[in-house]
């Protein structure tokens, strides 16, 4: 007979039946949407040094362009959120990856920093309803216990995405310029659309409420007024940063930092991404077995979260050790560590709040990660500029521990809150 602990935790997670293969070719589609996704997105990265040199851009520039990107991330959070909860994600991700792919592709056009600041925007207004898709999609198709390995899984596609580009980027980049690197990687697009809608299809999406339609849920002002909204939102906000600084300005360290050529850039920033994107999967099963062994789903999270958050702290010793591949090392160990925390937060959010609210939630973390990149992003080119990257550094160490404290302080117990 199985420990009463146990027996509890299993009511706990059993609010939805197990997953079968299409749901499990569901979440596949959303790991290529992200991987889709986090190629085109890091194509500004990948080319940034070259870009640099051509239109003569100082770091600070180049923050500008950035900072235009996470403001379109940003703004557009709610709005996304909004429509995705209205039309369903069946609908909504294809229309948002179609818009995403569709302004990378006009990066070819752009001609200087105007131009690539409005384009970026843009695409930042569509990029950012993928994530709140796939989190929508997951919370309504997998229990507890399967739930934050299905959310690593989706989430790896931003690993993936970020392993494949720089290779991807850089080949292009120098067999066919800068422009075709913008326009090429977005075709995928197409390859991705006719299996979304032939694999996802919601069963009875009006079916919950035997009164009714499905209720809409509470309101954004009624979802801030919870100390857990607030708890993910600061959760996001301390750890997002982090992974954004890593995509936007490590191919920038590595060739202005530590004198790189392009080539060998595209691979150590390749190989520190596939190293370190063992932590989704790795934070995901490990999350899960401590579930499936009793562990309260309060506790397995946290412990996760924490752990994670650890690692990263490695983060300040990057600019400061000798050798090159003890520092590339090194930003293995804490994307691995940032990964091992992000699979858990996605998680602690479905876990806490209802499946009508997820996507609003998500949009609601987005625009706290959102203003905290475009202060990140700004002071980063200024601190570079004037200074170096080490106090960058030390800045992405710190702040995943703020965001543990955020989850102890305000989330506080992991349980699902009702609303009245």
């Amino acid at each position: 007979m199985k420990p009463a602990a146990v027996l509890n935790n299993q009511r706990e997670t059993e609010d939805l039946p197990a997953p079968g293969f299409r749901t499990w070719l569901v979440a596949l589609m959303l790991f290529a949407s992200m991987t889709l996704n986090f190629v085109d997105r890091l194509v500004l990265a990948n080319v940034a040094p070259v870009l640099r040199a051509e239109l003569h851009l100082s770091n600070t520039q180049y923050s500008y362009i950035v900072f235009a990107f996470m403001a379109g991330m940003t703004l557009g959070q709610l709005p996304a959120g909004m429509f995705i909860d209205w039309l369903g994600a069946r609908v909504a991700l294809p229309t948002i990856l179609v818009g995403w792919s569709l302004a990378n592709m006009a990066h070819a056009l752009a001609r200087g920093v105007s131009s690539f600041a409005g384009l970026r925007f843009v695409m930042g207004l569509f990029e950012c309803g993928n994530y709140s898709s796939a989190l929508k999609v997951i919370g309504g198709l997998f229990p507890a216990r399967q739930r934050a390995f299905a959310l690593a899984l989706m989430d790896s596609g931003s690993l993936a995405g970020s392993v494949i580009a720089p290779p991807l980027v850089v080949w292009i980049l120098y067999h066919c310029g800068w422009r075709a690197a913008f326009f090429l990687p977005s075709l995928l697009a197409v390859f991705w659309l006719t299996p979304w809608f032939r694999i996802y299809r919601p069963a009875q999406p009006a079916a919950a409420p035997k009164s009714g339609a499905a209720a809409p849920g509470p309101d954004v002002p009624a979802l801030l007024r919870r100390r857990q909204t607030w708890g993910v939102i600061l959760m996001r906000a301390f750890s997002g940063p982090v992974s954004q600084f890593y995509w936007y300005w490590l191919p920038l360290y590595l060739v202005r930092g530590r004198g790189m050529s392009m080539a060998a850039m595209a691979a150590l920033a390749s190989l520190s991404y596939l190293l370190g994107g063992g932590g989704n999967m790795t934070g995901g099963l490990l999350s899960g077995w401590l579930i499936g062994r009793g562990v309260s789903i309060n506790h397995a999270r946290k412990l996760v979260f924490t752990v994670g958050a650890g690692l990263v702290a490695c983060s300040a010793l990057v600019p400061i050790v000798p050798s090159v591949n003890l520092a590339v090392a090194i930003v293995a160990l804490a994307i691995f560590g940032l990964n091992f925390t992000s699979c858990n937060l996605i998680a602690i959010i479905t876990d806490v709040f209802p499946e009508s609210t997820l996507a609003r939630i998500t949009g609601l973390t987005g625009i706290g990660e959102g203003v905290v990149n475009m202060l990140v992003t700004l002071a980063t080119g200024i601190v570079v500029d004037r200074f170096s990257f080490k106090p960058v550094f030390i800045g992405a160490g710190v702040m995943p521990l703020l965001s543990v404290a955020m989850l102890f302080i305000l989330v506080g117990r992991i349980r699902k809150i009702a609303f009245a």
